[in-house]
C-alpha cells in the first residue's frame, strides 16, 4: 500500500491483451467469477471491429505499481447516449483493481480528467458501449456464481467508489427461477400454459416452428430491430446501428436452441415478440478463461447439450402488446424447453429495478432475487 501508481493508456495489441486478461488473474482463486468471451472483449476496444465507435470515443487504461499491473479501467464517451438522454456523461467500463485506495483513485481520476476535457459534467457506470454489453457493479450476491454476460467484482469495490464520491444512480436485479416438472401438479406450468393458449387464440398470433437453428435465422435480425423499439425507454439505452445489429446477429445465432427460442409472429410474419436463452456456459467459460480456442469450444458445446441451469438472455415484446400476456407465451415455451431437457433453474440477466413490467412476470414463481448490481454516478 502507499506505493506510487503509474497510469498508462492502452495503445498496443499486447497492452489490450493485458487489459482484457487482468480479471482472470485478479480473480483466479474466486470460485464465483466467470470470465466473458476473451475475443469479444478484445474486439470491444478495436476501432475496426466495434461498430459502436461510429458514435463513441473510448480509451482504456492500465494501472501499474513497481512494474506490475494492479488495475484497469475503460472510459467511453457515447455521443449518441448524451444526445438521446440530454446528458453530458462519460461512462466508465470494465473496471478492476486491487484493494488499494491509491490505485482506484488514480484510475478514476484519469477517467474524470478526460471527462472534464471533453466538457462532461458527470461520470457513471460501469456501462458498456451499448445496453447489450455488460453493465452494473455487483453489490449483492457475491456468494453466487456469475454469468458470462455480467461482471463479477470484489465487495471492496463499493467502499472504494463511495470514498471517491460515487453514489447510486440505478440498480439492476437478477432472479433465480425454479423449474418444476411440467405435470398437472406443476401449478406454475399449468397457469402459464392456460395463459399462453388463451393469448394465442385471442390475438391470432402464432409461434414460429423452429426445428433447427436455420429456421430462426430469418428472424434474428428482426429480433434486434424489435429490441431497439422495446428497450428504448430503459436506462441509458441507445438505438443499435446497422453494423451493431449485424454484430449481435452473428454472436447470438450460434447459441440458438429451438427448445429455448420463442418467436411470435402475425399473419404477415412480422415479429411481435421473442425470447431466447441458453444452458449456462459458466463452468465452461471458467475452465477456458473465456477463450474458445483451441479447446474452449468443446466445453461450451458440452454445456449447451447438458446442464441444469438456463441463462435467459433476451425477451422483448412490442410496446403496444406488453399488457396482452404475450410474454406468457414466451415464458411457457422456455419453461417447456427446460422441463424437456432436465433444467432445474432459470437465471435472468440484470433487469432494472424500475422496470415493473418485467418484474411483474416473475410473480407467479417462487423466485429468489439473488443478485443486485448498481450503476454509480458522480457529479464533476
Amino acid at each position: 500500500m502507499g506505493k506510487n501508481v503509474l497510469i498508462k493508456e492502452v495503445m498496443s495489441k499486447a497492452e489490450r491483451k493485458t487489459f482484457v486478461d487482468f480479471p482472470n488473474r485478479l480473480y483466479h482463486d474466486v470460485e464465483n467469477f466467470v470470465p466473458a468471451f476473451y475475443g469479444d472483449d478484445m474486439a470491444d476496444w478495436d476501432r475496426e471491429k466495434n461498430p459502436a465507435f461510429e458514435y463513441c470515443e473510448a480509451r482504456a487504461f492500465l494501472a501499474y505499481q513497481d512494474g506490475k499491473v494492479v488495475g484497469r479501467i475503460g472510459a467511453i464517451l457515447s455521443h449518441k447516449a448524451n444526445e438521446t438522454w440530454g446528458t453530458k456523461r462519460m461512462r466508465f467500463s470494465q473496471v478492476d483493481f486491487i484493494d488499494d485506495r491509491e490505485v482506484s483513485r488514480a484510475l478514476f481520476e484519469t477517467v474524470e480528467n478526460w471527462a472534464r476535457e471533453k466538457g462532461m459534467t458527470e461520470v457513471h457506470g460501469p456501462l458498456g458501449f451499448c445496453d447489450l454489453d455488460r453493465e452494473g457493479m455487483l453489490v449483492e450476491g457475491f456468494d453466487k456464481r456469475g454469468m458470462f454476460i455480467t461482471y463479477y467484482n470484489h465487495p471492496y469495490y463499493i467502499d472504494h467508489l463511495t470514498e471517491l464520491g460515487y453514489i447510486k444512480d440505478t440498480d439492476w436485479i437478477e432472479h433465480l427461477i425454479p423449474i418444476g416438472d411440467g405435470s398437472e401438479n406443476d401449478r406454475n406450468y399449468v397457469r402459464m400454459k392456460r395463459i399462453s393458449d388463451r393469448v394465442l387464440r385471442s390475438t391470432g398470433y402464432h409461434k414460429v416452428k423452429v426445428r433447427r437453428r436455420g429456421d430462426a435465422k430469418p428472424y434474428v435480425r428482426k429480433a434486434f430491430e424489435l429490441i431497439n423499439t422495446a428497450y428504448a425507454p430503459l436506462y441509458g439505452v441507445v438505438e443499435l446501428n446497422e453494423r451493431q445489429i449485424d454484430k449481435y446477429v452473428n454472436k447470438f445465432l450460434p447459441l440458438i436452441n429451438p427448445d429455448y427460442c420463442c418467436l411470435i409472429v402475425d399473419d404477415n410474419d412480422d415479429l411481435m415478440g421473442f425470447g431466447v436463452g441458453a444452458p449456462s456456459m459458466a463452468e465452461a467459460m471458467k475452465k477456458s478463461k473465456g477463450r474458445l480456442f483451441p479447446l474452449g469450444w468443446a466445453g461450451v458445446l458440452k454445456s449447451l447439450m447438458k446442464n441444469d441451469t438456463l441463462d435467459l438472455f433476451l425477451i422483448a415484446i412490442r410496446p403496444e402488446l406488453q399488457k396482452t400476456g404475450l410474454n406468457g407465451v414466451v415464458m411457457e415455451h422456455l419453461y417447456s424447453g427446460c422441463v424437456k431437457n432436465g433444467i432445474r433453474h432459470a437465471e435472468t440477466g440484470p433487469q432494472l429495478e424500475t422496470n415493473t413490467k418485467v418484474h411483474h412476470q416473475w410473480r407467479m414463481f417462487d423466485i429468489e432475487p439473488h443478485k443486485r448490481r448498481r450503476c454509480f454516478i458522480k457529479q464533476l
